[in-house]
């Protein structure tokens, strides 16, 4: 989920992609080699991972969302919805195992899934955080994940899949940060083509994950979810 040089597309899950260059990489790499103490992925309160996990969409889809935060044991509902949405707060195991920053405990990237996604999609990250806590290594859980998706353990996509990712106050990589607000589709084929994603001046923007199978198509919101303007592209 990421190329060999320069940019954040995403996240999380969760569900991210980051360019960096090969010398950039390298620095990240040895910046975090290893998980650090489970004390810096979890946030001071529920109550404040509540609040940002809603931050991920517009107040009239996130209200009515059901809200997950990370406890020691894994992800547990704290908010029951009404919608079908599901809203959470991402860490960095959400990036593909290669990635450098995998381990960086800074990362916080508020998603909010749509019923589709949260089905299927948002499976994935919650069984790599399983396996995180379980003090699993990169390469157990890139083996684990391609087994249970090929074992059909993990349900394939459903068609319709996407996430709202628009919070002001999302961290999604050192280089990054806040990046722009945006809107995630996910689709189990290549899919770019049929959205002129990349092309000169299109507003869609393509990532392939092979290793949740997945590809991500981003278009960038001119608003963060609190309703106030967002830095343009070209910033």
């Amino acid at each position: 989920m990421r190329k060999s040089r320069v940019k954040l597309i995403a996240s999380a899950l969760l569900l991210q992609v980051v360019l960096f260059s090969n010398g950039r990489a390298q620095v990240q790499a040895a910046r975090y080699p290893v998980m650090a103490p489970l004390d810096q992925y979890l946030m001071a309160s529920e109550r404040s991972e509540i609040r940002l996990a809603r931050s991920a969409a517009p107040a009239s889809i996130s209200d009515d969302a059901e809200v997950m935060v990370l406890r020691r044991d894994g992800y547990a509902t704290a908010v029951k919805g009404t919608n079908g949405f599901l809203c959470m707060v991402e860490r960095s195991w959400g990036k593909s195992t290669d990635d450098p920053e995998f381990w960086n405990p800074k990362m916080r990237a508020p998603h909010c899934f749509n019923p589709q996604a949260a089905r299927t999609f948002l499976r994935i990250y919650l069984m790599k955080t399983k396996m995180v806590l379980a003090g699993k290594s990169r390469t157990e859980i890139l083996k684990a994940t391609a087994a249970a998706l090929d074992s059909k353990e993990l349900p394939p996509l459903e068609p319709g899949a996407m996430a709202y990712m628009m919070s002001k106050q999302q961290y999604l990589g050192d280089q990054d940060m806040s990046w722009h607000p945006h809107v995630m589709f996910f689709f189990a084929g290549d899919a770019a083509k049929s959205w002129a994603a990349d092309l000169p001046d299109s507003p869609v923007m393509a990532a392939n994950d092979p290793e949740e199978r997945v590809t991500i198509l981003f278009v960038v919101a001119g608003k963060w979810s609190d309703g106030t303007t967002a830095p343009s592209m070209m910033h």
